[in-house]
């Protein structure tokens, strides 16, 4: 049986397709585009603690810090938990749906998901 991935998101750098980040039952996952990996060493990473690889990244619990601190902070949180009705705690969330227009050379366009989406897909 394959396992369902509940929520994801196409990974930007300079506007060029990075990496997906997703979120299914066993946690959050990174992973860069094998084009993009073929660029190296032209192509700069998303984070210096997440270097250009072809393996995945993964966290069991929670979401990586690079794409948590994307995630704005303040009154600008509680503009968006309110504007979107997200809660605070739900960073998957809020990063799919706030960091499209980020500060900085990063930006994460989330997608809706589909029922039959699954990890062969991504």
């Amino acid at each position: 049986m394959r396992k369902q991935i509940h929520r994801r998101g196409n990974v930007f750098v300079h506007q060029q397709p990075a990496g997906v980040v997703w979120q299914d039952d066993k946690g959050f996952h990174f992973l860069y585009h094998p084009a993009y990996v073929a660029q190296q060493p032209a192509a700069p990473p998303i984070s210096l603690t997440m270097p250009v690889r072809a393996e995945p990244y993964y966290s069991k619990t929670e979401l990586f810090p690079f794409f948590d601190n994307l995630i704005p902070e303040g009154w600008l949180l509680d503009l968006a938990t309110e504007t979107w009705k997200l809660s605070a705690y739900d960073r998957m969330g809020l990063l799919l749906t706030v960091c499209r227009d980020c500060i900085g050379a990063v930006h994460v366009e989330g997608e809706i998901p589909e029922d039959a989406l699954t990890p062969d897909n991504v």
